[in-house]
């Protein structure tokens, strides 16, 4: 066996695979206690969530073992082939899928249901990856960022016609890898002001803030007018910004769905629905404020026992951790996910293939999103926008697919030495 062909189980990044172990089996604690029936003790009891989800975690182990055993250099060449299979099953999905809670996301296959847009989240990032590391391709063209934002839109858009917002704003998450490989910092600049005009344009209204926009880039504009490089910056992000603001008003109207309008006027304050669309929120932040610091001990829980907190063992698994682990429980699954960031970007930053380096930053920004949109839902930072917690929330799909986005970067990590 030659230095570019390691052996697979020798060479792999074992802290990270701790970290996996660790988040699946306290996750799967979590679901247990969620669920829980004394009528169905059996931890096993393929009838239930936990026993199901005792089945994912054992099959995701043995993909990721699968992964391990495959070449670093044949899923750098098959990435075209996976997105584009990926990108055609959610192509299929509006039409043969199968409709859960308003979103037809799934596609059933005997007993179990399969949500492509998880899947689709490993070959994006391999084929961004893949595009971003080849000769002469380099961020600051036109071409490159045309064609890297085209990777990341197809999948965006085909996500929100299921339609699935939540799983589809995933996707955006990966613009950090454009920033990491040389972006220019007046996107992330564009990016934050988007945001910052969304929330104003749903408090104040679209007539308002433009007229504010018109004056204020007017004032600037005179006080710099010396400055021409500035004054058409000035100009263009002017014009973006009101355009912005004008499309707001139908974004928000036709593609955002009813509950998902509701759940963003509760986060701005702009109702007060504590029976309707607060009562998921209140809920969640009950039951995580009642377990104190160190939890309501395990199987305990009294928010989570009655059933008072919906889609507990997906959406909302991190309102059972405040309640029956408490501050403490929260310290060390928050720990474990920042270790968890922290070791990718430092594989990452360790590789000296670009491909490799780019794909870690990628998983990164996906697990990330998850991890701080998740969490934030369940404390009243965020909206509800429905996606899970990596690793721990209830569901083959998500788990299968974080797997395979995980245990990539450690089969790729693993042939970094001797190779270029």
């Amino acid at each position: 066996m030659n230095n570019n062909q390691p052996r697979p189980f020798f060479s792999v990044d074992w802290t990270m695979i701790a970290i996996f172990i660790a988040l699946c089996l306290f996750g799967w604690l979590n679901i247990h206690a969620s669920v829980y029936n004394p009528e169905k003790p059996g931890i096993f009891n393929l009838s239930t969530h936990y026993g199901k989800q005792f089945f994912f975690i054992i099959t995701a182990f043995i993909l990721g073992i699968a992964i391990l055993l495959l070449d670093g250099q044949f899923l750098n060449a098959i990435s075209p082939i996976v997105y584009g299979m990926t990108m055609f099953l959610l192509v299929l999905v509006p039409f043969i899928g199968k409709s859960v809670a308003g979103n037809q996301a799934w596609i059933a296959i005997g007993p179990f249901t399969l949500q492509p847009s998880e899947f689709a989240k490993f070959p994006t990032c391999l084929l961004l990856a893949q595009y971003l590391s080849m000769d002469q391709v380099k961020i600051q063209d036109l071409k490159t960022k045309v064609i890297a934002g085209i990777i990341i839109f197809i999948p965006i858009v085909l996500v929100m016609l299921q339609p699935d917002t939540g799983s589809a704003l995933t996707f955006t998450s990966l613009i950090i890898v454009l920033f990491r490989e040389g972006l220019s910092g007046y996107f992330l600049f564009l990016e934050g002001l988007l945001i910052v005009l969304f929330i104003l344009t749903l408090l104040y209204g679209k007539l308002i803030l433009t007229v504010i926009l018109a004056l204020l880039s007017a004032l600037l504009a005179y006080v710099n007018r010396k400055n021409k490089k500035f004054a058409a910056t000035l100009v263009v992000t002017s014009l973006i910004s009101i355009g912005f603001v004008f499309s707001v008003d139908f974004a928000y109207n036709n593609i955002l769905k009813a509950h998902q309008r509701d759940r963003i006027n509760v986060i701005l304050g702009k109702v007060n629905d504590p029976r309707g669309e607060e009562y998921n929120l209140n809920q969640s932040k009950i039951a995580i404020g009642s377990g104190g610091m160190w939890g309501k001990g395990y199987l305990q829980g009294t928010q989570t026992k009655y059933d008072f907190v919906p889609e507990q063992s997906t959406d909302f698994i991190f309102c059972t951790v405040g309640e029956e682990w408490g501050f403490a429980g929260c310290f060390v699954v928050i720990g474990l996910y920042l270790s968890l960031l922290l070791r990718i970007i430092n594989i990452a930053e360790r590789q000296r293939s670009s491909f490799r380096r780019i794909y870690g930053y990628g998983v990164a920004s996906i697990i990330f999103f998850h991890f701080f949109i998740n969490i934030g839902m369940t404390i009243g930072l965020v909206p509800v926008i429905g996606i899970p917690l990596p690793f721990m929330s209830y569901g083959g799909s998500s788990l299968w697919s974080f797997t395979i986005l995980l245990f990539i970067l450690i089969k790729l990590d693993s042939n970094r030495i001797g190779t270029t």
